[in-house]
């Protein structure tokens, strides 16, 4: 589950990580407000950042400077409702209904203000959280590994010890820190550390960590996406801050039915049961000339309600032009996958677009007569690589 950027930073305070903080407003008059609490003189500057669940806001107009109250107010009404369009966004971009305003970090002071990348998140390959850190903040890390990868440093952490202070100190030396600016990065790593781990996050970005003219280290912004899997056991308070308006609309109704489903960019419809077998569906897909549309994974104890939802969410993708069902029948029986499938002819009345069904498993037999005698239109195939190439086929002549 992904956050906005003022939730995170809410998190990481309540964690005693030192944040820019700030206000949030929905519309104009409320970013006056919040303008005024941050500074009652009404001399700002102030900063208003769009909150959409995407990177590079800035650059796409996303993050402006207001000097005065009528620069807040024109700002506000001008973001409010605007369409932002990022790299991470796509050409569809997203919606701004909210901003969040705070005071601006970059005052005078006796010494320099630097700005860091700073992220944390699990490496796959190597089962353990890495520390990702960059002195060169406040730009896109992915440029930073493309033009200069010997400015970016990583440290791999012992999951039974964490993040110990040495190794903090080993990445505030690298990043170029010294004195009581040092100390400071030091605590704040640490801390990052432990709430990263506290709230179960899947990824923990601050870009940047700003150092200011008087050398505190504070999270300037910061992108936090929670591990879906720990909030229905132990971050149930959290679920709250889920805003469905920045999530694909098809992948919020398939969680609340239970199943698992990611939108993707293809062709191919995918309904498999196990996370295993969804993703060598997707890859056989993709060796045989497809283009997977959808990650879905109707489970193990799917019925025949779960399996007929599972059509009518893929077949509100307009991009799925062919739906491969792939169900190895192990805790969930083939004929009730069978079942579903007459249930969901049933229920929309016709599915438009051709349907390759591999059943194996438990009662495959029996699910190959139901839909066999069914009279459906609907293209058998046996093993997997047959299925695929059934798939192209059907792609090939739809096309």
């Amino acid at each position: 589950m992904k956050l906005h950027e003022y939730q995170a930073k809410d998190l990481l305070s309540q964690h005693g990580i030192p944040v820019a903080g700030g206000y949030v407003a929905e519309t104009p008059d409320q970013a006056v407000e919040a303008a005024k609490k941050i500074d009652p003189s009404g001399k700002g500057p102030w900063v208003l950042k769009a909150q959409v669940h995407a990177g590079g806001r800035g650059k796409a107009g996303g993050v402006k400077l207001a000097k005065s109250i009528e620069d807040v107010r024109a700002l506000a009404t001008q973001m409010i409702g605007m369409k932002l369009v990022t790299p991470q966004t796509g050409a569809q971009g997203k919606i701004v209904h909210t901003l969040y305003i705070t005071g601006d970090a970059f005052y005078p002071g006796p010494s320099e203000i630097r700005e860091f990348y700073v992220s944390l998140t699990l490496d796959r390959a190597t089962g353990r959280d890495v520390l990702i850190a960059s002195a060169e903040g406040g730009v896109e890390i992915e440029e930073v590994a493309i033009t200069r990868p010997d400015a970016i440093h990583k440290l791999h952490i012992n999951p039974l010890m964490g993040l110990m202070p040495y190794q903090a100190r080993q990445i505030a030396y690298k990043l170029g820190l010294s004195g009581e600016a040092f100390k400071n990065a030091v605590d704040f790593l640490v801390k990052l550390y432990k709430a990263y781990d506290a709230l179960d996050a899947s990824l923990l970005e601050i870009n940047p960590m700003l150092k200011t003219s008087d050398d505190k280290i504070i999270a300037l912004d910061a992108k936090l996406e929670i591990e879906d899997n720990a909030l229905g056991v132990r971050h149930k308070a959290l679920e709250a801050l889920r805003d469905i308006r920045e999530e694909e609309p098809l992948e919020t109704e398939a969680r609340e039915a239970g199943l698992s489903y990611v939108k993707l960019e293809g062709n191919v419809g995918c309904m498999v049961n196990g996370a295993g077998l969804a993703m060598a569906t997707m890859d056989i897909i993709k060796l045989a000339g497809g283009w997977p549309a959808n990650f879905l994974d109707v489970g193990g104890g799917a019925n025949v309600e779960r399996i007929s939802k599972a059509f009518q969410i893929l077949l509100r993708d307009p991009g799925v032009r062919v739906i491969l069902v792939n169900i190895f029948g192990g805790i969930v029986q083939c004929d009730r996958v069978a079942n579903g499938i007459l249930q969901a002819y049933q229920q929309i009345g016709n599915i438009p677009v051709p349907m390759v069904v591999r059943l194996q498993g438990t009662n495959a037999e029996i699910a190959a007569k139901i839909l066999k005698e069914s009279g459906l239109a609907i293209i058998p195939a046996v093993e997997l690589w047959e299925a695929a190439q059934k798939v192209q086929a059907a792609l090939q002549q739809s096309s």
